[in-house]
């Protein structure tokens, strides 16, 4: 559907364009935090992180953050 990579306050601001809304239904957003990680010359446990959600209601906004350790990840619906 879309890409982008982050800003430097970590936050990926056009993956839905201005005015645009996502329809209901199941949506994946895929960190490649292997570049993130090898940036910073750390070895991260996960290359990959992918998180499924869903969008119930198309007008509701989402935001979708991801808590990065070397060894571990937390996400969560943001406000």
């Amino acid at each position: 559907m879309a890409s982008g990579e982050t800003d430097s306050d970590g936050r990926c601001q056009d993956l839905v364009p201005v005015g645009d809304r996502l329809s209901v239904g199941v949506y994946r957003i895929t960190f490649v935090t292997e570049r993130y990680f090898a940036a910073r010359r750390v070895e991260g446990l996960y290359p990959v992180v992918a998180v499924t959600f869903t969008v119930r209601e198309a007008a509701a906004h989402y935001h979708i953050p991801l808590l990065l350790s070397p060894n571990g990840y937390t996400t969560y619906r943001g406000t």
